[in-house]
Parts: structure tokens; sequence; C-alpha cells
């Protein structure tokens, strides 16, 4: 197998932009495969055209905005005026969205844009009908089909996940009319038929060199049918856990290729992850020239107050940093750790006060760092007339030094420690102190040749880990959860941590079980899916928030945009 980079086709979306949401307008033109594929470079090049909008989806239109927000581990507060933004982000946390809101049509936009790419490679592959004559091996071809419809399933799977009830296109050269939309059960099944169709004709990642990263295997087919089984309760009323279970258990002995934890918490997300032997499945390649979409405004660099990448980090190929995310508070203005059981995900993490994460972040040279997340104060030395002088990141609300805490609230240049008397605390009550923030992947220093390099880890192996975990839980098996969680957690502890669950599994409830995907999964675009499959999305209480006063919310409307271009859509329950 060859491996071929993944490229940008920006003048393909153009042309397609509209597809998934005017599939009823007459097509006045189209480009038969026949007359464009006529050697394998032509081939090459059609085969890639999604995967770099899939790169692009993973954040595009508000998508990971809107999961992470929604759920009791992220927050986009009002920061004195920053973030207000119309009231989106608080709309997304109180659960009180409607379909006039962006990315109700952002998404699905998001969304089908990748499954009329995906598609529309797809069909093109399959009008060859002698690939050797364009220099394309049959087993080529075979896996090129096989990776075209698992990237279509992926587009689907999250489709499925977010809005429920989606129509189903499998015809986009042929076909200029929308369908009505399929119900939950008929979606869960043509997702299970595609992938377990498709992994046959996938590779195994040792057929593919360290660029493989980018390509869909067995193993990564595989992990999404995890997925889908893992929900399948919350999507079609009837549990699959048993055939999730049997899923993990072949990954992890190898039946679709040799993958192997990293024993470092940080290297599934560091620049070597695109490299064998990894624990990240499927990913997408990332590099500083060309494509890097979770270091783009949309997630993670997002997640730093301002001046920290540029002063503390000693990254400044992006400019300024901008504090639209941070970890939802643990504690109230007083410093007092709140008492409901969800949110809090710093205090959960200190729960276990010898993990490693818990380390302020710091680059250490030589392209490694230490810690995941920013508090306290941001020192940095600042030149001054050729003098070095020590300083500390500041915000743009005034000149005092910033003390980032675990709290939300106007505690504006209150020293650490020093109560306050203002002691409201809410979405539309903050200022630049206010909440913890994370780096998951790594900000190194410019010039290092190898920041904002690392790929998008999709699919990790630790995923498997935790979801077979989550099958024996669910069937009375503590203990056997418990030496896979372990597995993984190992190597956020020092050797001999008194931190690691005993063997028995006694320390395992279903909040502790919340609380780890919350830990070994923070910011990864889950939490979302795991709050509903264990059933306190809608009902649970967390910071600045109530239950909802059903589980309509359990997924969201359908923009009023994409109704209005495909009048055989009907809103979800509700809207």
């Amino acid at each position: 197998m060859k491996t071929y980079k993944l490229y940008s086709s920006a003048f393909l979306l153009s042309i397609l932009f509209n597809c998934c949401t005017k599939l009823d307008e007459k097509v006045y033109d189209k480009v038969d495969a026949a007359g464009f594929l006529t050697r394998r470079d032509d081939v090459i090049r059609d085969f890639l055209r999604p995967f770099e909008h899939g790169y692009w989806s993973i954040q595009g239109n508000d998508l990971y905005a809107a999961t992470e927000n929604s759920t009791d581990e992220i927050g986009t507060y009002n920061r004195q005026g920053d973030w207000q933004n119309g009231g989106e982000y608080q709309r997304m946390h109180y659960h009180t969205w409607t379909s006039v809101d962006g990315f109700t049509s952002g998404v699905w936009t998001n969304f089908y844009q990748g499954i009329v790419l995906a598609t529309n490679s797809l069909q093109d592959m399959e009008s060859i009908t002698d690939p050797v004559k364009l220099g394309v091996k049959t087993e080529e071809l075979t896996d090129f089909k096989a990776e075209l419809r698992t990237l279509r399933a992926w587009f689907y799977l999250r489709a499925f996940d977010f809005y429920r009830n989606i129509e189903i296109i499998t015809d986009v050269k042929n076909s200029t009319q929308g369908n009505p939309q399929s119900t939950p059960q008929e979606t869960f099944a043509y997702i299970e038929k595609e992938l377990t169709e498709a992994l046959p004709g996938l590779p195994i990642r040792a057929q593919l060199s360290n660029q493989g990263i980018g390509r869909w295997t067995k193993a990564g087919a595989a992990s999404l049918l995890a997925r889908l089984y893992l929900n399948a309760k919350v999507y079609t009323g009837t549990d699959k856990f048993a055939e999730c279970e049997a899923v993990c258990r072949d990954i992890i002995s190898g039946k679709y290729g040799s993958y192997a934890l990293d024993n470092r918490w940080d290297a599934p997300f560091d620049y070597t992850n695109a490299l064998m032997p990894s624990e990240v499945i499927y990913g997408f390649p990332g590099t500083l020239a060309r494509t890097h979409w979770q270091y783009d405004g949309g997630m993670y660099f997002n997640s730093l107050t301002y001046d920290a990448a540029p002063l503390y980090c000693g990254f400044t190929d992006f400019g300024q940093a901008n504090p639209r995310y941070a970890m939802q508070p643990g504690r109230d203005v007083d410093s007092v750790e709140y008492s409901f059981e969800l949110g809090k995900p710093f205090v959960k993490f200190q729960r276990y006060p010898d993990d490693v994460r818990l380390k302020k972040y710091r680059n250490l040279g030589n392209s490694t760092r230490e810690g995941m997340f920013l508090y306290g104060y941001l020192p940095f030395t600042r030149n001054v007339n050729g003098v070095s002088k020590a300083d500390t990141v500041r915000g743009n609300k005034g000149p005092y030094a910033l003390f980032i805490r675990d709290q939300v609230g106007m505690f504006l240049d209150a020293k650490p420690g020093t109560k306050i008397t203002d002691k409201q605390s809410n979405m539309n009550h903050a200022d630049h102190n206010s909440g913890v923030f994370f780096v998951k992947y790594p900000l190194y220093p410019t010039p290092d040749p190898n920041r904002i390099t690392s790929a998008y880890a999709e699919v990790r192996l630790s995923e498997v880990y935790y979801t077979l975990a989550e099958c024996l839980y669910r069937k009375g098996d503590k203990a056997g959860a418990a030496g896979l969680l372990n597995q993984v957690r190992k190597r956020n502890f020092p050797a001999g941590s008194p931190s690691l669950y005993r063997a028995d599994g006694s320390q395992l409830t279903d909040q502790e079980m919340l609380d780890e995907w919350g830990r070994e999964f923070f910011g990864e675009n889950r939490r979302r899916t795991d709050l509903i499959r264990w059933g306190v999305f809608s009902t649970g209480t967390w910071w600045d928030k109530k239950p909802d006063a059903d589980k309509h919310t359990e997924i969201f409307p359908i923009g009023r945009d994409i109704l209005n271009v495909n009048p055989q859509l009907k809103q979800n329950a509700g809207y």
C-alpha cells in the first residue's frame, strides 16, 4: 500500500457547498467521472477530496462549541463583554437553543458537505471499470472504496448523534432531490451495514507507512462500530453492549492490526502521534504550513487566555489567543467546592493529586512539555530597552496581572486568597481570571520545528479500553473494568501510585465511571454523548445549570435554513 498526502480542495468545496442543503435544485451541468479520471493522479486526488473537509469538520460551523458548551465540562463565559455574542454560548450552556441559532444549520451543512463529497468520490471510484488502465491496482481501488464508505459512515454517525432524525444520501450523481428522514432504527442499521461491509476491504495499519495516520483501516472502522454499539440504547432503544464488547476485544487482541497504548499521557496528542507504534487508530495529519484545524480558533487555540500563547508559551505564529473555552468552575467565589456531583472537571482531576496532568503547562525545550492546564500566574520575561524584566500575563480589561482560578466571577485585581464582595457567578458574570484553561495539544514555542504538527487523534486505543471497561461494568464485572481502566490510567501517575483503582473495582460507581471518561477524554468532543448515555445530560445539575424540562434537548433542532430548502424534512420533537 502506498500513502498519499491529504490536500485542500477549496475549489471543490465551493462547488459543493450547498449540495447537502439544496438537493432539490435543478442541476444544469455535471462532470462525468469518465471524462476526468484519465490517470493515476486523478484517481488519487478524487479519492482524497473528502478527507480535508473531514479534518475541518471536527470544529467547523461551531460544532465543537455546541457539543462542548452544552456539557458540564467547558464554558464560554461573558468576560466583561467579551464572548457575549448575542447570548449564543449562554443558550448552549442552558440548553435553550432554537432552530434560529446558526450552529443548528451550520453543523448540518458541516456533516452533509462531507457526506456529499464522500459519496461523489465513492461513485467516481465505482465507475472505474479498468483500474489498471489508470495505473491503479485492483486491490487499491477496493481499499479506496472501502475507505470512502468508512469516512461517510463517520460523518453519518456524528450527524446521527447530533440530530438523530437524518436523511440518508447514497447518490449525488443522478439524484437532485432531497430525501425524507430515516427512522433512527433505519439509520443505525445503515451505518452498521456500511461499516461491516467496508471492513474487509480496508488495510491494516502495518500495511501503511508512518504517514498512514490519515487512512481508514480495519481497526478504525471497527472502532466506529464500537461507538455505534456503545450508544445503541440511546439511538434505537435496544442495547448492544454484548456486540460492543466483542468488537472491543477483537480490536485489543490485534485482530484488526497491532496497536499499543502509549506510555505517556501526552504522547497521543504530540507530534510523534502519527508514527508507529502509537495508540492513535485514526487521526488527521497536521502540519504548520498547511492544515492544523484542532489548533485553530474553533478548538484548542481558543482555550487559552489572552497572550498566553505568545508570552507564556512562546508560540507567536498565530499572534494573540482568545479565551473562548475554559473549564467550568468547581468552586464558588469563596473557593468552596460546589455540592453537585456533575461538572467540576478540575476538581475531578484533583481527586487524584499525584496525577501528572495537574502540573501547570510548561514547555521544557526540545519539543517536550509537561502538564495540561493553565492556572495561577503565567510568568514570562519581557525585554525593556535591552533589559530582561520578569512579568506575568495580563488581560485586556485592565493592567493587572491575571491569576487564573477554578472559579468564575469578577475577581479583577484581587490577589489570590482575597475574599471579594461580589458573590455572583454565572455565564454572564465573569472576568479574565475566571476558569482554568487547558492545553491538550502542545504549543511548542516558535521556532520549534515540531510546533502545531500533531495529528488530530480522532480514534484512540484508549477509547476502546474505556468502552470495553464500561461494557464490563454494566454487566457487573467491576474488577474487569478496573483492570482495563488502570492499563490506561497508570501513565498518569508515578510508579506505585495509590491513585490506581483497587483490583476488585470496588471504587467504581456510575458517577466515577462518568468522571473517569471525563478525565481521560477531557475536551475531546465526546462529553455530551457520554452524559446522554449515562442518563444525566437533560436531568443533571451542574454549575449555573438546572435540569431541563424534558429530554428533547438530547438532540439538537434542525436549523431553520435547512428546513427551508428541503420541505421533506420534519423538525425534531420539542422544537
